[in-house]
């Protein structure tokens, strides 16, 4: 492996400097070589890690002021290597983020999709600190290059000296963001003629629907595929905040149904035959036991709250105290409170010591706990030990831009994108999409999805281009070598296919 020099960052400048003071601000990529053992052979493959500066058209009282510098995003980028100039630029080549909204790229980079991959563990059987990287055999580097984007304030993004993080904080000013990071690498790179996809996961999802609709309406770039894994585009179908919180009710039994037998509430019946029975009751009895309200009979009743129980490994206790109508977190904390333990919100098969044994609800997420750890130490290590990166900020997993996220767009109503997947597939009669889901992921159930789906208004041609994946898992499929495999190896077959020819 070999690293190319790159300059160091210019210092800061002080305090009470002017904008017209300040250093302008400069792209910081250093470059690396590799190779990889993979299922399809040796590949080599050149790495750039570092910050890309955005540039927003600065306009007052209707004069044009020029570009200015507004951010740097942080991006890690993967090239296949090849000598032949129009084979590079015929290559697909993906864009890829995570969710949150406040939640870095490193989840499906070092997860999934990379050359490298954390070795975190099994559910249930976590790896020990300290951690090892291991080469990715089903890397989708494969199949497509990557480029792994952190959005402003996770990862090591950040805005320029001066500037305010807040102001991108929201679901429009993310959207542009990410959008001209990659027109502007395409441009760049002269890959305006590759085939492209983009790949988000939970919030990302949101975000890749919202970013391809972008690119066609504002710069007229066609794409050829979405991949969204653990997906939400209309956050009314899994939101109890807004109407009494029925439709989550219903979105979610079938998933509740899928961790109760993980945990053995099921015995001697198979998972499919769970969840076919949860998402027949959610579709018909439940759904019209919630709409009749104080309207049901006594007997009635009973029955909804025995045939609850049964599913969801409940009490009728509890679930005539919840009136019929259990939350996610409190199912976490509520399923094996007699042992003492909760469930994870992002990934139900994971189990951690409940906090206090009359909590409402869990004080953290053991699925979060067992993965946060290895992932963390795993991309600090990488960055700098492997990428030869020069950056030393603090590497932000998670930042706190979740708690004051803006969605000014759809004040007082649930936040929902599906018009921008519609547009766009509409617009473009090639564009594939392909969706996962997990069984026991109640950050984005999978009912909730399904039912997204159902209802775009799209005819069944359209509809046809949509290809649903299925996992065992919770909200991150890769989460266990054996279902990171298989959906390493879904989205590459995904990626060649949309990306072949006709």
């Amino acid at each position: 492996m070999t690293a190319d020099a790159t300059p160091a960052p210019t210092a800061a400048t002080p305090a009470d400097a002017t904008e017209k003071d300040r250093p302008e601000p400069q792209d910081l990529l250093v470059e690396t070589t590799h190779t990889v053992s993979t299922v399809d052979g040796e590949l080599s493959y050149t790495a750039r890690t570092g910050r890309v500066v955005l540039r927003e058209e600065e306009v007052k009282d209707d004069v044009f002021e020029g570009w200015k510098a507004r951010a740097e995003l942080a991006v890690t980028a993967y090239t296949l290597d090849t000598e032949d100039e129009e084979e590079r630029a015929r290559r697909p080549i993906t864009f890829v983020f995570n969710g949150g909204p406040g939640s870095s790229s490193v989840w499906l980079h070092l997860g999934v999709l990379g050359p490298r991959v954390v070795d975190a563990g099994e559910p249930g059987e976590p790896t020990p600190p300290p951690y090892a990287l291991l080469d990715n055999p089903q890397t989708v580097l494969r199949a497509t290059d990557l480029v792994f984007i952190d959005p402003m304030s996770t990862g090591l993004s950040r805005v320029v000296e001066g500037g305010k993080a807040k102001d991108y904080h929201g679901l429009k000013k993310d959207v542009e963001q990410v959008s001209e990071l990659i027109r502007l690498w395409c441009t760049r790179e002269d890959r305006w003629m590759s085939p492209k996809f983009l790949c988000g996961e939970s919030y990302g999802t949101t975000r890749a629907v919202s970013v391809a609709e972008h690119l066609f309406g504002r710069f007229g770039m066609q794409l050829n595929g979405l991949v969204l894994v653990s997906s939400v585009l209309d956050f009314g179908s899994q939101d109890f905040r807004f109407l009494r919180h029925d439709e989550a009710c219903l979105s979610y039994l079938p998933t509740y149904a899928a961790i109760a037998h993980y945990h053995g509430k099921h015995p001697g019946r198979e998972l499919r035959e769970v969840l076919a029975e949860a998402e027949d009751y959610a579709a018909s009895t439940y759904r019209w036991a919630l709409g009749r309200g104080h309207r049901l009979t006594p007997e009635e009743r009973y029955d909804v709250r025995a045939r609850l129980a049964a599913l969801t490994g409940l009490s009728e206790d509890y679930l005539e105290r919840c009136d019929l109508r259990p939350e996610h977190w409190r199912f976490c904390t509520e399923l094996l409170r007699d042992e003492g333990r909760t469930v994870g919100r992002i990934d139900g098969r994971i189990t951690g010591l409940l906090h206090s044994g009359i909590a409402e609800s869990m004080d953290a997420d053991p699925s979060i706990d067992m993965i946060m750890g290895p992932y963390a130490a795993a991309i600090h290590h990488y960055l700098r030990g492997e990428l030869r990166s020069e950056l030393d900020l603090p590497y932000a997993v998670f930042s706190d831009a979740i708690e004051h996220w803006s969605y000014k767009e759809f004040e007082g109503r649930p936040v929902n994108v599906t018009d921008k997947l519609e547009r766009v597939m509409r617009a473009n009669p090639h564009l594939r999409v392909r969706i996962e889901y997990g069984y026991y992921d109640l950050a984005t159930p999978y009912g909730a999805a399904e039912d997204t789906v159902a209802h775009l208004r799209l005819p069944d041609g359209a509809l046809d281009r949509i290809e649903h994946a299925y996992f065992e898992t919770g909200h991150m499929p890769y989460v266990g070598a054996a279902t990171r495999a298989e959906e390493a190896e879904g989205i590459t077959d995904f990626v060649r296919r949309a990306a072949a020819p006709g």
